[in-house]
């Protein structure tokens, strides 16, 4: 039996819900270049990049811009979500987060941040949950998006731990495939039906404990 040893963690959708003022942000985007962004198109934004996601949008709304305007409009909405998220504090933590990150430091495990927002510290800060991390890695810090596994072999580099100690929770597919990249074992956060590529999914991290990671581990998904 392969023992996990550290915890790596999405940040929107897993420990905050963020997706919301991205919507929220997207959708003042479209609307001002004449198109509507639904919440169907914008759960292909999942896990993916800044500019990634405005290329998604602008296919939605069949724009092609050059490369200086696309810059100028994902820096529009990312000002946009700045301020929402500017006001977040720590009742926006999703349930059980914060007990299960208590949970994973009190047994010993080392816990990493795993995400592509460029946003991660101010959401950390804003919430209280910086201290939690022995690792961040966010947008700053990579160069490729999900499903590419850069985000997770990084934060394994930084807690020291090899991958297959390794286990990630993620709410996008492309996040669960970047955890079978690393080689470390994932826990989808949402639906079984798109998230069934992971070893375990649960609705949310309050049906989360370590025993259940032991469970993993052991190869028990129950």
């Amino acid at each position: 039996m392969t023992s996990i040893k550290a915890c790596l963690f999405d940040l929107d959708g897993v420990l905050v819900d963020t997706a919301k003022y991205h919507y929220l942000a997207w959708k003042r985007l479209a609307a001002e270049l004449g198109f509507e962004f639904t919440e169907r198109d914008n759960e292909r934004l999942k896990g993916v990049s800044r500019m990634a996601s405005l290329d998604i949008l602008l296919s939605v709304g069949g724009l092609e811009l050059d490369d200086a305007v696309k810059l100028e409009l994902a820096e529009r909405k990312n000002n946009w979500y700045f301020d929402m998220i500017s006001k977040m504090d720590a009742s926006e933590i999703l349930p059980g987060a914060l007990e299960f990150l208590k949970d994973c430091r009190e047994n010993g495990l080392k816990v990493a941040l795993g995400s592509a927002s460029k946003n991660a510290m101010t959401i950390l800060n804003n919430t209280g949950l910086t201290p939690y991390f022995d690792a961040i890695i966010d947008g700053t810090r990579t160069a490729s998006a999900k499903p590419d596994p850069e985000v997770f072999t990084l934060g394994a580099s930084e807690l020291g731990i090899s991958p297959e100690h390794c286990v990630v929770f993620e709410d996008a597919e492309a996040g669960i495939e970047a955890a079978r990249r690393a080689g470390m074992r994932s826990v989808g956060i949402g639906s079984p039906s798109t998230l069934g590529a992971a070893d375990l999914v649960v609705a949310s991290l309050a049906d989360m404990t370590v025993a259940r990671l032991r469970d993993i581990a052991a190869g028990q998904q129950a």
